[in-house]
């Protein structure tokens, strides 16, 4: 008898399955696994092979009833849409699982591995492995009909700033691809002095508007003209133009300031540099290290113009510097830079090596420089200023030159950049070589203002290798912590 119990409690209980004979353990439906799922397919009914719609011109897929999101693949916002393709046959399953299979990217092919289990059979639950296989099918969006259509749009902004020089709109360039803004265009078109935008609602290019005066100095004007009517259903069709105006000021522009506004600023001189333009200009003045921030609404109470065009900048050897320690301050001044330190230098014009000609100023780059430097500046004791706010001022208060920034080998800065910058895919009327100076330059004031490049998206180019942060003539450069590694792709716009 204690034998018996003995061999009871060792060995599990077991039946017979009622289809094939297999010892079994026992289950609600007294069927083996192999047995259950020859009678039983749980995914039935939920198809094998499936379509999804993808729109190359811009990487996007459609998503029912009527939008078209972005997708990398593998991705799990791709997964998402995938299963809600198959959300009703799923419902009447439980999900267990769900993973991409791989596949080549090329092959038009996505394949989803499903778990599924469902109760079968008096309470039996039974579990399923399956492979959904989707057929990507290209299909172009309503969005990028219309860009291939050129006419079709509903608003435009018109985008101007009377300048020579585009290092705003670089900027302005960056910051509408580091918040993608440029997503609801239709299209992208450059022209001489500025950018167009082409969209195919007015409430996009006014969210655009309320973007552009968040992060540059402008003011705008509305329009909008007819040209369609239905008095029948009373509608009407419309195209809205809105025209931006950003201020005529770009770094590294000298300005002269009205007495009044110089007066508000903190009793700052009238001749100031502008060391950069974000939501503001930034000026500081090269005597005092004074600075001012001015926004769009002050400029255009007391416009002020370039007194020197960028062309007119000339080089300059250092042939004394020596640091201002004790500044002496007017009443009521305003904020004193940090980052600057004034110095009182002796320069001679490189183009005068062979005379005796030379030239006092005091600058705000006095940390920056040391005898035999070269660097840029503007020479105002030999050039024809034609403005109303310097014509009115004392000439002992208009400095022989001002100076702007130091000089580095341009060619040696450009092959040693292991950096790129995206760019908007835009139309261009006409490409210059002047361009291509000047998008130099606005690498450059990147390389020098840390400021600016924080508000820029920096990537890692692999095809150069990694140097040290300074080069052997001490040009700034920007740390690889800075740098963003390149994505595969971007929609809408190109290196």
């Amino acid at each position: 008898m204690e034998y018996m119990t003995e061999s009871t409690d060792r060995s599990p209980g077991h039946i017979l399955c009622c289809e094939c004979g297999v010892p079994i353990s026992p289950n609600p439906a007294n069927i083996c696994v192999a047995c259950l799922r020859s009678k039983v397919d749980i995914s039935q009914g939920i198809p094998k092979q499936v379509s999804i719609s993808f729109c190359k011109q811009c990487q996007r897929y459609f998503q029912p009833p009527g939008t078209w999101i972005q997708c990398a693949l593998e991705s799990r916002e791709l997964l998402a849409l995938c299963l809600k393709k198959i959300k009703a046959p799923l419902s009447k399953v439980r999900l267990v699982d769900a993973g991409f299979v791989w596949t080549e990217p090329h092959s038009k092919r996505l394949k989803v591995k499903l778990t599924i289990q469902k109760e079968v059979m008096n309470g039996a639950i039974l579990q399923q492995v399956f492979v959904v296989d989707y057929v990507v099918q290209s299909q172009m969006c309503g969005d990028c009909h219309r860009v291939e259509a050129k006419d079709f749009w509903k608003a435009v902004i018109q985008v101007r700033q009377k300048t020579l020089h585009k290092k705003t709109f670089y900027y302005l360039e960056q910051l509408i691809l580091k918040y993608g803004m440029h997503q609801n265009t239709l299209r992208i078109k450059e022209i001489h002095d500025g950018l167009d935008f082409y969209y195919s609602s007015k409430q996009h290019a006014q969210k655009m508007v309320e973007f552009l005066q968040c992060t540059v100095p402008c003011r705008y004007k509305a329009s909008q003209r007819l040209i369609s009517q239905d008095i029948h259903n009373n509608t009407y069709n419309y195209k809205s133009t809105f025209s931006v105006e950003i201020v005529p000021i770009c770094k590294d522009n000298v300005v002269c300031l009205s007495p009044k506004l110089a007066q508000s600023l903190g009793n700052m001189n009238q001749i100031c540099v502008c060391i950069r333009v974000t939501s503001a200009i930034h000026l500081i003045d090269p005597n005092t290290l004074q600075v001012a921030d001015i926004d769009g609404s002050t400029f255009w109470s007391h416009p002020f113009n370039s007194l020197c065009h960028p062309k007119q900048l000339e080089e300059f050897i250092v042939m004394e510097c020596s640091i201002v320690r004790d500044i002496k301050r007017a009443a009521g001044a305003g904020m004193i830079s940090k980052k600057h330190t004034l110095g009182e230098v002796w320069i001679q014009k490189t183009s005068e090596m062979n005379t005796d000609k030379q030239y006092f100023c005091r600058t705000h780059l006095g940390h920056l420089l040391n005898p035999g430097d070269l660097v840029l500046g503007f020479d105002l004791a030999n050039c024809n200023l034609n403005d109303e706010h310097v014509n009115k001022m004392n000439s002992d208060r208009v400095p022989d030159v001002v100076l702007i920034k130091k000089s580095y080998d341009r060619t040696k800065r450009q092959r040693r950049r292991n950096w790129k910058l995206k760019e908007l895919a835009r139309e261009k009327e006409n490409m210059d070589t002047d361009d291509e100076r000047q998008y130099q330059d606005f690498l450059e004031d990147l390389e020098e203002d840390e400021a600016i490049r924080k508000n820029v998206n920096i990537y890692r180019d692999s095809t150069i290798p990694v140097e040290s942060d300074t080069d052997d003539e001490g040009a700034p450069r920007i740390s690889l912590a800075e740098m963003l590694e390149r994505p595969s792709y971007f929609p809408r716009c190109h290196w």
